[in-house]
């Protein structure tokens, strides 16, 4: 007879998928200058990018600046794939979550090359991004990213890159 473990309550696997995502994002100084957030719905995760005036490239326009927008595009890549490179870590318990820094959190993918279509000036205010893998091996991936400012349906830029996944530690 085998023995079922009770499920965790909701609270707790919240907690532990919300400090996993926030030691993620907060372990790379370069997103919080740009001062990037995910939100987190199950395992899906949107890029949220809050105006600020130092992402302002064309004061005339004004416009978000191309590299602050390909930057949120490609960091957005790069914590959606680790997110799910985590996640099994994650819910199964295998992970030491009293441990999470640098050292003990998975390495990020490295990018390989990465082409961002600007298909409309960035207004002056939030922009979402979301990230869909194409395809995850252990050695490469593929992801494709939409962003968006007030109508998902009005996609900004988008881009298609290529990463080195990182080998697994132990």
């Amino acid at each position: 007879m085998t023995k079922h473990r009770k499920p965790e309550p909701v609270q707790v696997v919240k907690q532990r998928r919300d400090g996993v995502l926030r030691a993620m994002v907060e372990g790379v100084p370069y997103i919080r200058f740009l001062g990037i957030e995910f939100e987190r719905r199950g395992d899906e995760l949107t890029g949220v990018m809050p105006f600020s005036e130092q992402l302002i490239g064309n004061p005339i326009l004004p416009a978000l600046h191309g590299g602050a927008t390909a930057a949120f595009l490609e960091v957005t890549a790069i914590i959606t794939l680790s997110w799910g490179l985590i996640w099994e870590d994650m819910e199964n318990g295998a992970l030491d979550l009293d441990n999470l820094d640098r050292d003990h959190l998975p390495r990020l993918p490295k990018t390989i090359d990465f082409t961002v279509d600007y298909l409309r000036t960035g207004l002056p205010r939030d922009a979402y991004a979301r990230a869909r893998i194409n395809r995850s091996g252990r050695r490469y991936a593929s992801v494709h990213v939409e962003a968006w400012q007030d109508n998902r349906a009005r996609i900004f830029a988008q881009a298609t890159g290529h990463f080195l996944m990182p080998q697994r530690r132990g």
